[in-house]
């Protein structure tokens, strides 16, 4: 029997290790929640800066505005140019859906083939598609622009999106690969034996079971070129033309003085349709990426 002398030492370690526990999760919050102020004072200091006056926002360090001005808001749905907003809004638009569209059915088609035909030199140009990985970007805008420039194609969209339909994003290609390694075999079997080729495999079969890999590379692609500044500073010359992204560096005017607060405000606005198309399609991302990353 247990006497009331040895359950004491019990009693008090285990209070103790509450205790101790208790004080690591006190910590590791405090941990999160710094991390967490330090992750999104960037987004409030826009949200605030967005208020303020123009003068205020370079001399002023404090990120609450001691005078709101609206009037940034209305300079920003002005556009520039004497072009409204919502034009500049379109053109991210156009470049982000095409993306999208282009990534999605360029490299879903290039990843069945690669991860579920058998054909003479499939590693080898896996491994080359891989290995692309390992280029930097800029080491091709000067070729990429003399091609474009000789095809007279300078000024329009064609540059910023044709890549996206040759299949040429390895990271998505790779993506596609892993996710469809995952899918049995055994359905390609069944639907060949029952008069199905390729084409009707693709569509019918794989391509339903690739919707969360098809959401996660869309919305990749989408913030991506909704985002994208290089692309449109090199190929797009024209105010009209401008996405998003190109038209706040046009508020940086070297020759007078700059609207901060209206490029501030411009600045959130453009943020809006992000945030949206991500918290609608952040279930379908999680789960893409859970599923395309631990299989094959």
């Amino acid at each position: 029997m247990t006497t009331a002398t040895e359950t004491a030492p019990r009693t008090i370690a285990r209070r103790r290790r509450t205790a101790a526990e208790r004080s690591r999760s006190v910590i590791w919050h405090l941990a999160l929640l710094a991390s967490l102020v330090v992750v999104l004072y960037p987004a409030f200091w826009v949200v605030t800066a967005s208020l303020k006056p123009n003068e205020d926002i370079i001399t002023n360090l404090s990120p609450i505005p001691t005078t709101i001005v609206w009037e940034n808001f209305t300079s920003a749905f002005d556009g520039l140019a004497g072009i409204p907003l919502w034009r500049f809004f379109w053109n991210s638009f156009v470049i982000a859906a095409l993306s999208v569209v282009g990534i999605v059915v360029s490299c879903s088609i290039t990843a069945y083939a690669l991860g579920r035909l058998s054909f003479p030199g499939r590693k080898a140009m896996f491994a080359v598609v891989i290995a692309t990985l390992l280029l930097p970007g800029q080491v091709m805008l000067i070729p990429q622009y003399l091609i474009f420039s000789e095809l007279d194609v300078v000024n329009t969209i064609f540059p910023l999106v044709i890549g996206k339909f040759l299949g040429l994003d390895a990271f998505f290609v790779f993506m596609y690969v892993q996710f469809l390694r995952g899918i049995p075999r055994e359905l390609d079997q069944a639907a060949m034996i029952d008069g199905a080729g390729h084409f009707r495999i693709f569509f019918s079969i794989m391509l339903p079971l690739l919707r969360p890999a098809i959401v996660t590379s869309s919305i990749f692609t989408f913030i991506g070129s909704w985002n994208d500044f290089m692309g449109p500073l090199i190929y797009l010359h024209e105010i009209a033309k401008f996405p998003l992204p190109r038209l706040l560096q046009s508020y940086n005017n070297t020759e007078a003085v700059t609207n901060y607060g209206g490029m501030m405000a411009m600045t959130l606005l453009s943020l809006v349709p992000v945030v949206l198309f991500f918290l609608v399609f952040q279930k379908f991302l999680i789960k893409g990426i859970a599923t395309s990353g631990v299989k094959g």
